[in-house]
């Protein structure tokens, strides 16, 4: 993997987003801002695990309320605790644990009692005393091994969980009231214990204690060897019988026979109750005793160590760093992928149901899973990855990535406030200090429709890679408009540097595209506006600038640069009140059409007349096609205007052919707009307007040119062949001043070419351009076209192109455009020349 790959990777928000939101959420679990929902957690998947059932090496005898009443004292006198070790001791217990504090006398039976004691298979308890409490020693008289600790231990939210096996002290080993039943069942085993630096090993099993973190903790007190309680099952640990049916002998001796007897209270008078996971959900499930509680620690020592039952375990804080950090990733790529909340809450919750059965099922096999964190990092980088992508998609363009109009706004107004705030040099103060190209693909339109959008967007995506190479790092780019994007340098030092940049990017741009196995070309036209330091240019009024500039450059015959002068607002403002002006002369209908006669340079008849349109301003008067063509071209307002074209020629054709009635019948040419390739709608349209006016197809040309055919042949050639379907004329425009039309000019099903004025213009004998003329009629006669010469304005020109038998020929030679009326009076006079 690539340098370059890894740092785009690890700059990728998704993993910057998890990357911060996981520290952050290692920082609060360190802390120990998360252990309180981790312990629930815990609590709540030890209730999930399955009951393992009643461990059968253990019995239970309780002291219950009903005993205490029976007895009518507490605690329990000497004598009936006597009674009650000796009536077990008859049917054989291996061990028998007295869970009740025996340090004073409980008169009368102290003496019978002390006797009971000294049997070797008796264990009692003590309490260790600390710094808030003082302890409770044991009865009097037994060795040390034969005493355990009370090993119950309660966690911050006073919930047993944890189980302190042994300790050491400067002057004594401790072992747990737990650990020292277990080793005295498991003696006749010959399953001892020793203890190590790092585990305690009973038999061949080792019981590795928790440290300060260890699973969900965190800065927990981990003195001696403490492991966690894996509880056998919620309540019912072992077979219970009471005090008084021991006494009266109402128990079977199978029940005690080498068994581990554990003796203590579960009355709730007693107040030797706990609180566990399984009893947190109030009255309905009341605490457990005591004497329970000892009973699920031993049966948790013996099922290890007979049983193979597994202790928990966890991982160490490097894998668990990862596999936070995993969720954390998993949580910012749904994020990434769906950007709608709904989707998101759902994607989040079936990932979250999926953590949920990974985390239960390791913690029936004894593993304790970081779960809260991993479920705060899932939802967290979610959630904000989402945010991210919302506030990115306000200021960033979809398609592209890149910075949009409102960002890059920004982006220029903090460039320039820097510079307003630092020094300058005073014998320089107007040097230029920041740079904005604004950058627009020539023909992008064309290609759009022509291709299709979906290669238009390729079209951008590349252009956009192709402009990032150009540019340093402190520059900003960003997409202002469909196909036009602004460029922020700042800190520049000479005007050079920024023309240098904008040739740069006009390079690159002018390579073949290759998209989707077709060759595509463009290229680019660059507005330039220079900030200065000391000047109160606004943001908005330098991409303004810059944008104008970029206009000039297309009006100039684009692939070139400008740089901002002032004077060109003022053009951008008329042209601005020139496409609305035009928008108002469609709804008004300000236009209408002048005609040129097409002559029969064989009879000198009129054959037809070529529709050119004519604009009367209200207040501008007559204003030249040259001025509002391109503008109504670039707004798509040529689309409404070529309609009514169509149909006032079609209207007058009409009106013509039954005042002039000829054979072969007058014919009218009207020009065909490039953006009407892009009407869906245009055959039927046509074919509309050739059935609410009545005429024949054949009487209606329509002229195609060159360039507009050349720019997708394919699409053009299919386009014509259905116009052809309706019989209409067609003809191509301005022949030989575009490009490679040769190789296609038999596929074209055009019935005229029209010989651009330019040639017409410089024919003379002998000359290059009459020989390019002579080419063309040529050419158009043996592919079965006939040829209208465009341009002719002298009797010279005239004879040379009858003598080269061109059919038709149009100019001023023979009439300028006419109004409708003045075509009308041309035809009655029926000229000849």
């Amino acid at each position: 993997m690539s340098r370059q790959l890894v740092s785009r990777i690890l700059k990728h928000p998704v993993v910057v987003a998890s990357i911060l939101i996981t520290g952050l959420t290692l920082a609060v679990r360190q802390a120990g801002g998360l252990q309180t929902l981790e312990l629930m957690a815990f609590d709540q998947m030890m209730r999930q695990c399955p009951d393992a059932g009643r461990d059968q090496r253990l019995l239970i005898v309780s002291i219950t309320e009903e005993d205490i009443r029976t007895q009518k004292r507490w605690p329990i006198s000497d004598e009936v605790v006597a009674q009650l070790l000796e009536n077990l001791q008859q049917y054989q217990p291996r061990v028998i644990g007295l869970d009740l504090y025996r340090d004073l006398p409980q008169l009368p039976g102290e003496g019978a009692l002390r006797k009971q004691l000294q049997a070797p298979n008796v264990i009692t308890v003590k309490l260790l005393g600390d710094h808030d409490s003082i302890g409770v020693p044991p009865p009097p008289d037994i060795p040390e091994h034969r005493v355990g600790f009370s090993d119950i231990l309660l966690d911050p939210d006073a919930v047993v969980r944890r189980n302190l096996l042994y300790a050491e002290s400067e002057t004594e080993k401790l072992y747990s009231f737990s650990l020292r039943l277990s080793l005295a069942y498991l003696k006749p085993l010959n399953q001892s214990m020793q203890v190590m630096t790092d585990y305690l090993q009973i038999g061949n099993t080792r019981f590795f204690p928790l440290n300060h973190n260890s699973g969900g903790y965190q800065r927990l007190d981990d003195l001696g060897y403490q492991v966690l309680l894996n509880y056998r099952t919620p309540s019912d640990i072992a077979r219970k019988v009471t005090l008084t049916q021991v006494l009266s002998g109402a128990i079977r001796p199978d029940w005690v026979k080498d068994k581990l007897v554990l003796i203590g209270t579960t009355a709730p008078s007693a107040k030797d109750l706990f609180l566990t996971p399984f009893n947190l959900t109030g009255a309905e499930s009341p605490k457990t005793s005591g004497v329970v509680v000892h009973a699920q620690m031993v049966s948790q020592i013996l099922g290890t160590v007979l049983d193979g039952r597994s202790l928990f375990w966890y991982w160490p804080d490097p894998v668990e760093m990862l596999w936070i950090w995993g969720w954390s990733l998993v949580g910012g790529a749904l994020g990434w992928r769906f950007r709608h909340p709904f989707a998101l809450a759902g994607g989040i919750a079936a990932v979250g149901l999926g953590l949920v059965v990974i985390c239960q099922g390791a913690f029936m096999g004894a593993g304790w899973l970081p779960f809260v964190p991993a479920v705060i990092t899932l939802v967290s980088t979610g959630t904000g990855v989402v945010v991210y992508r919302m506030l990115h998609d306000t200021f960033h363009d979809d398609l592209t990535g890149l910075p949009n109009r409102a960002l890059f706004m920004k982006q220029l107004r903090s460039a320039i406030a820097r510079y307003k705030n630092m020094p300058h040099s005073p014998s320089d103060p107007e040097s230029p200090t920041v740079a904005v190209l604004f950058l627009g693909l020539d023909g992008f339109k064309v290609i759009n429709d022509s291709f299709g959008h979906r290669l238009g967007d390729q079209l951008l995506v590349v252009t956009t890679q192709r402009l990032k190479s150009c540019l340093k790092p402190i520059d900003k780019l960003a997409r202002v408009g469909g196909d036009e994007f602004a460029i922020l340098r700042p800190d520049i030092k000479t005007t050079d540097e920024v023309t240098y940049l904008a040739d740069q990017l006009q390079q690159r741009v002018t390579l073949p595209y290759r998209l989707n196995g077709q060759e595509v070309f463009t290229t680019a036209s660059v507005g330039i506006v220079l900030g200065q330091a000391n000047s109160d240019y606004e943001p908005e009024d330098i991409l303004r600038d810059a944008h104008t500039a970029m206009h000039r450059a297309k009006e100039s015959g684009k692939a070139r640069h400008k740089v901002f002068v002032t004077g060109m607002r003022d053009q951008v403002m008329t042209r601005l009140q020139l496409e609305t002006d035009l928008r108002r002369a469609i709804e008004r209908q300000e236009f209408q059409l002048h005609y040129q006669p097409i002559v029969c340079l064989e009879t000198g008849k009129v054959a037809g007349f070529e529709a050119l349109v004519r604009w009367h301003h209200p207040q501008r008067g007559l204003v030249s096609p040259i001025e509002f063509i391109p503008v109504a071209e670039e707004t798509d307002l040529i689309l409404p205007l070529s309609r009514w074209i169509i149909q006032e020629a079609c209207n007058q054709i009409r009106c013509w052919q039954k005042q002039f009635p000829k054979d072969p019948p007058l014919l009218v040419s009207v020009n065909f707009s490039g953006r009407q390739f892009s009407q869906t709608n245009l055959v039927e349209q046509i074919e509309q307007t050739l059935q609410e006016t009545d005429i024949d197809g054949r009487t209606l040309k329509l002229e195609i040119t060159e360039t507009t055919a050349m720019t997708d042949v394919e699409s053009t050639i299919a386009l014509l062949q259905r116009l052809k379907s309706l019989n209409l004329q067609l003809s191509i425009d301005d022949f030989g001043t575009g490009y490679s039309s040769l190789s296609y000019l038999h596929r074209f099903p055009t019935n005229t070419i029209k010989v651009d004025r330019s040639f017409v213009s410089r024919m003379g004998d002998g000359s290059e351009d009459a020989q390019i003329v002579q080419t063309i009629i040529m050419l158009g006669h043996n592919l079965g076209m006939d040829i209208v010469a465009e341009g002719v304005e002298t009797a010279e020109q005239l004879a040379q192109l009858r003598s080269l038998q061109c059919e038709f020929g149009q100019g001023y030679f023979f009439s300028k455009p006419l109004t409708a009326a003045q075509a009308e009076a041309l035809l009655k006079r029926d000229p000849q020349w």
